[in-house]
């Protein structure tokens, strides 16, 4: 067994410059938030792993036993572990087969002085992520940390990628676009709550941009560089949800979404869908901020911001049974509506121009233009499907070459000529949409996005 005197003077191959070759130079963002167990019964080879790898990681510690590292996984949570194999009481690969059937997904580097192929082939087997001889150089161990940390990053971003594909569409990952009053709300609503870690529930109708409004609070808060996962609780069937969200063990396990999107921001879509048993679950995970997996002895500590979203009336779904009191108000404590597009009839202009330039380079179709009467007419359609449905009017627009009927505009030339001034025509879309409210001047500055005071303004200078 080296000791660490003797690691420490073996030469190590250097690059020109005098430097070791230790790859991680190059990605050390991801050793520098890792937490890594040293388990080592020889204390000169703890000592000699610990300076190396404290100089680079985010955490290290180090234990002499195999009783040991047990008790230090059930207090802490380890990206890797790098273990001896041959240790007093119980070998390295024994204690690893024993933590996969309890509950440990990490990463593991076993080390050891007696290579032959088939301790090899077993570490494999039991998950090992790679197998290092005894004797070593410090940028060999170094390397092997870093093509370790690589990989679990990459099998994380492929788990979630599925989930990130499934997303409603391209549009969600869209902004939050407007400038009426509500969407203003909503805007200052996320800005005050982004940098706090409590639980928010996103309501409105069906098409009001939920998801933007959850993608638009992760963009601008610390977690923004960590992954945003959007799951739709309604598209997975009842009997996979707790094992999607909370992981299970076994031959087929995985550590599931909440693990895999720790230290990020989780976007629970639709959540009066879930099942009334993950919703105890989801309240536990969410009061205690950790997690026991499907099979597992141990729990898991997270770091997750929940955002949920719903278009249905919950409280009238906690009456009726169907969602716990409980998880109710533990997500309701910060509750933002988002307004539909009747309410923001000022952003229609806005929002049909980004969909109308969006769809036209997605489809490599030339942009209808979007009149001033096209516009009014836009103005006035209540929009049952919010902004999704004039998503997808623009878009079945682009693709037929023309708008529907009711939106296009009239071949009378003489309702909107091209050298009518600008009062004009704002004169006639705010009549418009007062003659569309019924003459509701609350009602018609809402829907146009400004102030009541402006629309009295300006029917007393028409004299209406």
């Amino acid at each position: 067994m080296p000791s660490a005197t003797d690691a420490a003077r073996r030469p190590a191959r250097t690059h020109p410059s005098g430097q070791a070759p230790f790859e991680a130079e190059q990605s050390g963002a991801t050793l520098a938030h890792a937490s890594i167990l040293v388990v080592d019964d020889e204390p000169g080879m703890r000592n000699f792993l610990v300076r190396i790898l404290e100089r680079h990681a985010k955490r290290v510690d180090a234990v002499g036993s195999a009783e040991d590292a047990t008790r230090q996984l059930d207090a802490h949570h380890y990206d890797l572990v790098v273990l001896d194999n041959v240790m007093p009481g119980q070998s390295g690969l024994d204690w690893l087969d024993e933590q996969r059937h309890i509950g440990f997904f990490s990463e593991a580097i076993l080390m050891t002085a007696y290579a032959d192929l088939e301790t090899a082939i077993q570490a494999l087997r039991l998950g090992a992520a790679d197998f290092v001889l005894k004797p070593f150089r410090s940028n060999q161990i170094l390397n092997a940390v870093m093509r370790c940390l690589d990989r679990r990053v990459l099998r994380r971003e492929n788990f979630l990628l599925r989930y990130e594909l499934g997303a409603e569409s391209p549009a969600a990952r869209g902004r939050l676009l407007g400038n009426s009053p509500s969407i203003e709300a909503v805007r200052a609503t996320l800005e005050k709550v982004a940098p706090m870690s409590m639980p928010v529930l996103l309501t409105g109708e069906s098409g009001t941009g939920k998801e933007i409004a959850a993608r638009t609070l992760h963009s601008i808060s610390d977690r923004a560089e960590r992954p945003f996962v959007p799951i739709n609780c309604a598209a997975i069937t009842p009997d996979r949800i707790e094992s999607e969200l909370f992981g299970e063990i076994g031959a087929a396990g995985h550590e599931g979404l909440l693990v895999n999107a720790s230290g990020g921001t989780l976007f629970l879509d639709e959540i009066a869908e879930l099942p009334l048993q993950v919703q105890a679950s989801l309240l536990r995970v969410i009061d205690e901020n950790r997690l026991r997996p499907s099979g597992s002895e141990r729990e898991v500590p997270l770091n997750l911001r929940f955002v949920a979203a719903t278009n249905a009336d919950l409280e009238r779904a906690v009456a009726d049974g169907t969602f716990r009191r409980d998880l109710y108000y533990r997500i309701s404590g910060m509750t933002i509506r988002m307004p539909p597009l009747r309410e923001r009839v000022g952003d229609i202009a806005d929002l049909a121009a980004m969909f109308m330039g969006r769809s036209a380079r997605e489809m490599g179709a030339p942009p209808l233009p979007l009149s001033e009467e096209v516009l009014v007419r836009l103005g006035r359609y209540d929009w049952p499907g919010n902004v999704r449905e004039l998503r997808n009017l623009i878009e079945r627009a682009v693709i037929l070459g023309e708008l529907p009927p009711e939106f296009a505009p009239s071949n009378d030339t003489h309702q909107a000529e091209p050298s009518e001034s600008l009062e004009a025509v704002e004169r006639r879309h705010i009549l418009t949409v007062l003659e569309a409210c019924g003459g509701n001047r609350a009602e018609a500055a809402r829907r146009l996005g400004v102030a009541r005071k402006t629309i009295d303004r300006k029917c007393a200078m028409w004299n209406v």
